[in-house]
Formats: C-alpha cells, sequence, structure tokens
C-alpha cells in the first residue's frame, strides 16, 4: 500500500526513480539547460537544488555527499568549480521552469528546466523591468511635471542670455583694443613725422646761418 506517500513517484520503482533523477541532474549542471516534462521537472527541482545550496561549501564531505547523489565526478566538478561562484550571492530558487506546450503523440506537458543565473537574456530582461518600474514610482504629478518643465525653460532661456552676454562683451572689447591699438599706431607715425620735419627744419636753418656768417669771417680777414 502507497499510504502516506504522497511525492509522485513518476510511474517508477524507487531505484530507477533515483538514478533518473540523478541523471537528470548531471545534465542540467553540465548543460544549464534541459528538456523534460513538467512532472519530471519538478520532481528534479527537489531532487537537485538541495546539492546546489551544497556545493556552497566547498568541503571535502560535501563533494562526496553530492558525488553520492550525482554519480558524476565531472557534474560534482562543474557544481563545485563554476556553479557555486554563480550562484554564491543567490539565497534559493536556482532553477526556472519555462512551459513549452505538450508533446506529440502523447500529449504530455512538456518545458525547459534551466538554471536561472546562467540565462543572461531573461537576467537583462528582469533587469530592465526593474529599472522601468524604479522610474514609474519616482514621477511626479502633472502639476509637478509642468512647474519642473517651466522651470526648465527658465532656466534654458537665463543660460542662452548670459551666453548671448558674454558674446557681446567679447566681440565689444575685442573691438576696443583694436580701436586702441589703431589710435596708438597712428599717434606714433605723426610723432615720428612731426620730429623728422622738425629736425629737418632745424638742421636747414643751422645750414642757413652758417653760409651766412662764413662769408663774413673771410672778409673780415
Amino acid at each position: 500500500m502507497r499510504h502516506g506517500k504522497k511525492f509522485n513517484h513518476l510511474s517508477r520503482k524507487s531505484a530507477h526513480r533515483k538514478a533518473m533523477l540523478s541523471n537528470m541532474a548531471s545534465s542540467l549542471i553540465l548543460h544549464k539547460r534541459i528538456n523534460t516534462t513538467v512532472a519530471k521537472a519538478k520532481a528534479l527541482r527537489k531532487f537537485v537544488e538541495p546539492l546546489i545550496t551544497r556545493g556552497k561549501t566547498n568541503t571535502t564531505h560535501s563533494r562526496r555527499v553530492a558525488f553520492r547523489y550525482l554519480q558524476s565526478k565531472e557534474a560534482v566538478k562543474e557544481l563545485f568549480d563554476n556553479v557555486s561562484q554563480k550562484i554564491a550571492s543567490r539565497p534559493g530558487g536556482y532553477t526556472r521552469i519555462l512551459k513549452t506546450g505538450f508533446r506529440y503523440g502523447d500529449n504530455a506537458d512538456m518545458c525547459f528546466i534551466e538554471l536561472v543565473d546562467y540565462n543572461e537574456t531573461m537576467t537583462k530582461a528582469g533587469a530592465k523591468s526593474t529599472t522601468t518600474t524604479k522610474k514609474r514610482r519616482t514621477r511626479r504629478s502633472k502639476g509637478g511635471n509642468k512647474a519642473a518643465a517651466e522651470t526648465t525653460t527658465v532656466d534654458n532661456v537665463v543660460d542662452s542670455v548670459d551666453a548671448t552676454t558674454a558674446d557681446i562683451v567679447t566681440d565689444a572689447t575685442d573691438v576696443v583694443e583694436d580701436t586702441a591699438s589703431d589710435v596708438v599706431a597712428d599717434a606714433t607715425d605723426a610723432v615720428e613725422d612731426a620730429a623728422n620735419d622738425v629736425v629737418a627744419d632745424a638742421t636747414d636753418a643751422v645750414e642757413d646761418a652758417a653760409d651766412e656768417i662764413t662769408p663774413d669771417k673771410k672778409e673780415d680777414a
């Protein structure tokens, strides 16, 4: 009689069932994803998740216990070397069941069972949806958005006015500097021309005076 035996026997004797779950668990750890029926996937989840939790404690005893259930050195090595590091920060729920429809022939309910942390597509989608939800929660009311928009517009206008004023001041400064340089250059040229004229006139006057005095001296002699 099967009184009190409420778990799913999967239409197999205990030895067959344990061997099947051991093989499925090894395949799941090695390949990270397998295709099976929903009933077997649910039974496999109860079988493999305690082993994955044990993989977090990398001791000889834990390895021996995992090998007793998996009966595969490759699966044990993968579990303790790679999978345990990948799921180190996850407190549980290491597997995910994705239903794929019904099998042709016996109409069995089929699914994929996979390790959660190894499905990069689902991980990115979950992170994106979390970010979107946070943004929605932090939105303000319509009035707040309008006021924020008006404030932003005013700030943009002030910034543009400040930029225009700075450009005008820069242009005016350049013009003043250019004009002052031109004025100084013209004044310098005028002063030099006047000085040259004065020197030339003085030289001519001195020469004329010298010419007038020289004949008189000759006559006296």
